[in-house]
């Protein structure tokens, strides 16, 4: 029986071929179709191979582009754990394929948007979270460190790509400082958090809708060993999909009591435990800012304008509470905020 291919992928995809020839091989019968399933913000492809009415998601890592060896750790790691990743069927390590479990085509995102099982859909999100950071406790130990190197070069994508490039600021020698300062001030910050496994993107288009062992975890190849805040602040404060405060605070409290139960250091109170979440995510948001506006002007990728609004209030909101970032709050509102709704109604225009 012939291979289908999907319209998305080219008849001359070289890759798309070898892939299909090793997934033959592998699978030992006929793969009946592949379609292009993703593709992320590097070079990995994902496809949806069909066989004999099962489904798997074989992963394209170029080797001159990318390296499996990391993903297939942290995959090993977060599975240890008992949280429920893709499991890994079959691994090319040189030839840069897996192939996976299918978790499926419906992220969190698609439900929550339709205000579909919010509280269950966040009750399975974060049982899995303390899964990670309470039973990965020593898995985090072979991770890199999120130190104050990681964090500044997340800090330093703001000023370049989203101030100095979307909004086209000319920051002179004071702005700079205080940005600097700022940043200074949010790594000192992380820096003192207790360290645990960080899967770095938990949020809503990471995470899949499962009819059992709820949620599906993808995407986390980058994790690293890191500040207790920064994934609840991926998932309570998602750059796609937004929630009172008063939601994500009592989602925080029962979490905050769920991880201390468990031994993990959750701080002397709920009030030091939520300014480790809200700093968190000032670090985290300031980073997509810049990240959201580098996928627009260097890769072509305008789907992400559309987030900076929601993620620039994030980090509005939470500076307008903290002493230590009112200068820096004065100057998002005096030199910021005005200039987002015109510098995307202008790139916009241009899609």
């Amino acid at each position: 029986m012939p291979c289908h291919y999907n319209e998305a992928m080219s008849e001359n995809d070289a890759r798309a071929a070898l892939l299909h020839e090793w997934l033959t091989a592998g699978l030992g019968r006929p793969v009946e179709r592949l379609t292009l399933a993703s593709a992320d913000a590097s070079f990995r492809r994902y496809f949806r191979v069909q066989a004999d009415g099962v489904s798997w998601i074989a992963m394209d890592a170029p080797p001159g582009n990318e390296d499996v060896r990391p993903w297939l750790k942290v995959a090993r790691l977060l599975e240890e754990t008992g949280v429920h990743v893709p499991h890994v069927h079959a691994v090319d390590i040189e030839n840069g394929f897996v192939l996976l479990e299918d978790l499926g085509s419906t992220p969190y995102l698609a439900r929550l948007a339709r205000g579909e099982d919010v509280d269950r859909l966040y009750a399975d999100a974060l049982e899995a979270l303390a899964a990670i950071q309470v039973r990965g406790r020593e898995a985090a130990r072979e991770l890199p460190p999120y130190d104050d190197r990681a964090l500044q070069r997340e800090l330093d994508l703001m000023p370049e790509w989203f101030a100095a490039r979307h909004l086209r600021l000319r920051l002179d020698d004071e702005e700079l400082a205080l940005i600097l300062r700022t940043s200074d001030f949010l790594i000192e910050e992380a820096l003192a958090q207790p360290r645990v496994f960080v899967h770095r993107d938990f949020h809503s288009r990471n995470l899949m809708v499962l009819g059992e062992d709820n949620p599906g975890i993808i995407d986390f190849q980058d994790a690293l060993e890191g500040p207790i805040g920064y994934d609840l602040v991926s998932l309570l404060k998602d750059c796609y999909i937004g929630w009172p405060r008063a939601r994500t605070t009592a989602w925080l409290r029962g979490y905050r009591r769920r991880i201390a139960r468990e031994g993990l250091n959750a701080g002397a109170s709920d009030r030091e435990f939520l300014r480790w979440f809200d700093l968190a995510g000032v670090q985290r948001h300031l980073k997509v800012l810049g990240i959201f506006s580098r996928l627009w002007y260097r890769d072509g990728k305008s789907g992400y304008l559309a987030d900076l609004t929601r993620t620039l209030d994030y980090v509005r909101d939470t500076c307008a509470r903290y002493t230590e970032l009112q200068a820096f709050a004065h100057w998002l509102e005096s030199r910021v905020v005005p200039g987002l709704p015109a510098a995307n109604a202008r790139e916009l225009a241009l899609r």
